[in-house]
């Protein structure tokens, strides 16, 4: 059995608006000092030692084609699975999985966001490894689950069951949606939930057996598109949008979970940068910056002229990103998304989205 990693490049990255934008969501940019983007960096290290991208399939917007192509150009362009328009998680899984399962019935496939950070590669492939051997020869839905390492609320919980034997898989009782904060700590002191990374290896057979039981109104119009010479451009747009952890993982008896520890982030917003970063005095900069008692602060500017100043603030976020700045307390960066929808509904602004 060969492994076919997909990975999922096709959302919009809001919550680090306005570095992110429609035009360039967030898997494509750098936000690191080795110059690659998020998205080069994912593919980079799920085809270590693979010699290629010959088996790394992309799944993407209709309208980031040529940014994939742009990151990825030896990219093989029958990997490149464009979506005719976005239809969440399930839909984009269920088309690399009829994809991988056409090429190679017997294949094992994982499925990755090409926006999340890995600190230390070597453990993520041995958990992977242990991931893809465990597909191999079970009719398991298996997930990446990341041990705590404090209460947070901006993640998905996975509840450990049993243990298989020793192969330190374990069956998975249920999952728990972003928490508050008095639940993410009690899920902390148990011991048995782990943070939902939205990482998953399975066979192609077995997630497409899910699909077909559980989904079959996904299931059908798509299995029946790709059989069609230009069929998803028709049938896409009229599919249910639904998260593969709603369709599948929440309602199957299969699904198991790994625990591991390899320096996991979702990079889900700018306080991310806190954790790529080593502050000065408790403040975190990009860019040109004088502040005056100013503490815990996050600072951002693309323009290697600009400057940002801040005087007497705590705990909060100045992005300057081309013509649009952006100034959000730390515990509201969540709703960054909300302010970028009232852009997108307004006509003279809609640009700035």
């Amino acid at each position: 059995m060969t492994f076919y990693p997909v990975i999922l490049a096709g959302g919009s990255g809001e919550r680090f608006w306005p570095l992110s934008r429609k035009s360039k969501p967030k898997q494509f940019l750098t936000l690191e000092s080795s110059g690659r983007s998020l998205l080069q960096t994912t593919a980079e290290r799920l085809t270590a030692g693979q010699g290629g991208l010959e088996r790394l399939m992309i799944v993407t917007a209709n309208e980031h084609r040529g940014h994939v192509l742009e990151h990825l150009p030896d990219l093989p362009l029958e990997n490149l699975l464009v979506e005719p328009t976005p239809r969440d998680t399930a839909a984009a899984i269920l088309y690399g999985a009829l994809t991988v399962h056409r090429d190679d019935p017997d294949a094992v496939m994982g499925v990755f966001p090409a926006d999340h950070r890995v600190d230390d590669p070597d453990a993520f492939h041995a958990v992977l490894a242990r991931a893809v051997e465990y597909a191999r020869t079970h009719d398991a839905l298996v997930t990446l689950g990341m041990t705590p390492s404090y209460p947070a609320t901006g993640y998905g919980y996975i509840e450990q069951g049993d243990e298989d034997g020793g192969s330190g898989v374990y069956r998975v009782q249920r999952f728990t949606e972003k928490p508050d904060a008095d639940l993410a700590r009690d899920f902390l002191n148990t011991g048995r939930y782990l943070w939902n990374s939205g990482m998953f290896i399975w066979r192609a057979e077995v997630i497409l057996n899910a699909f077909e039981t559980l989904v079959p109104e996904l299931y059908g119009p798509m299995l029946e598109a790709s059989r069609q010479r230009g069929g998803l451009r028709h049938v896409y747009p009229t599919l249910p949008k639904i998260s593969v952890d709603y369709a599948i993982l929440e309602r199957a008896r299969n699904v198991a979970v790994i625990p591991a520890s390899f320096g996991w982030d979702d990079l889900g917003d700018w306080n991310a940068l806190e954790r790529l970063l080593k502050g000065d005095g408790g403040n975190v900069a990009v860019g040109r910056h004088v502040s005056l008692d100013t503490g815990g602060a996050i600072m951002y500017t693309t323009g290697g002229e600009d400057l940002i100043a801040t005087i007497g603030l705590e705990d909060v976020v100045v992005v300057r990103a081309g013509d649009v700045t952006l100034v959000v307390r730390k515990d509201r960066t969540q709703d960054i998304k909300k302010v970028v929808a009232q852009l997108k509904d307004n006509p003279e602004l809609a640009r700035f989205a």
